[in-house]
């Protein structure tokens, strides 16, 4: 009786630690809500580059990249040109047969030669389909995307077919994936680190920053003041996910990464969840010392 109780008194103490973490990590509590309320498989990595603090849930599962891939395959780009191994003023042609769907800006490009620059540009800022394919062109293929993050010792993220066919989000399908921790720290060393030159990371910076397809995400759960660079993207099976450097006012800038996948709610639910983990991402911010 008195090991019952001993035991019950432990179970109880193991119960009420687990919640009052929960209750004091706004980052990982919003995540489990994402989970529940959209019956999803919710992943996210947000590192604090300040304080070396850091929010990790499911960080490690793998999910679909989406459109996330492009800022990477733009990295790549331009350390290409840094190398002396590409140009980014170099023009390409884009015509007819080049277009898939989603092409808002190189729709009215056909027949037009357009610097690799422009079209890294409409990549990154529009998420322009065709555009991020012309980029993967000039790298060689998914395949050369991959080659270079894994020089970058980024073991685990994966770009296998081109747009749009990448998007597919099969579950179980090892293809065109990356999970929260290997993409928040590969999108780190090219936006912070030294993958870059100064001027290339400060043009893939104005990119990130002029991106005009991510208000309904982070930008919608962040507070006004501060500064938000991103690449959004989206697939089958309800996959979401977002790569972003986060500037609060006053304080080293945040990496996150944060993706779900395998949920039937709509695509206003899955931005609004993405948006609340903004929120307590900016709470917590707030909070700290």
């Amino acid at each position: 009786m008195k090991q019952g109780l001993v035991f019950l008194y432990f179970l109880i103490c193991v119960i009420y630690v687990q919640a009052a973490v929960a209750s004091e990590d706004p980052v990982l509590e919003a995540a489990r809500q994402a989970e529940a309320q959209l019956d999803a498989r919710v992943g996210l990595a947000v590192y604090d580059t300040g304080s070396g603090a850091n929010w990790l849930f499911n960080a490690d599962e793998s999910f679909p990249m989406g459109s996330t891939f492009k800022v990477l395959a733009c990295g790549v780009l331009l350390a290409r040109a840094d190398a002396g191994d590409e140009d980014l003023d170099r023009f390409v042609e884009i015509v007819q047969t080049d277009l898939v769907t989603y092409s808002p800006v190189t729709e009215t490009w056909v027949g037009r030669n357009v610097s690799l620059g422009e079209i890294c540009a409409a990549t990154m800022r529009t998420s322009d389909n065709t555009a991020a394919n012309k980029v993967l062109e000039a790298l060689g293929g998914p395949g050369s995307l991959t080659a270079f993050l894994r020089s970058l010792g980024d073991q685990t993220t994966r770009l296998d077919r081109w747009e749009t066919d990448l998007n597919e989000g099969t579950p179980g399908d090892p293809r065109d994936t990356t999970s929260p921790a290997a993409m928040a720290a590969s999108f780190q060393k090219f936006v912070l680190g030294d993958v870059l030159s100064t001027s290339s990371r400060e043009t893939l910076t104005d990119w990130l920053l002029g991106n005009e397809v991510g208000g309904p995400l982070l930008r919608a759960g962040l507070p006004e003041d501060w500064r938000i660079g991103d690449r959004t993207g989206a697939g089958g099976h309800g996959s979401r996910g977002i790569v972003a450097v986060l500037w609060p006012p006053g304080r080293a800038p945040l990496i996150a990464a944060i993706y779900l996948t395998e949920t039937q709610a709509t695509l206003e639910g899955r931005d609004a969840a993405i948006a609340a983990i903004g929120r307590a991402i900016a709470e917590t911010i707030a909070g700290a010392p």
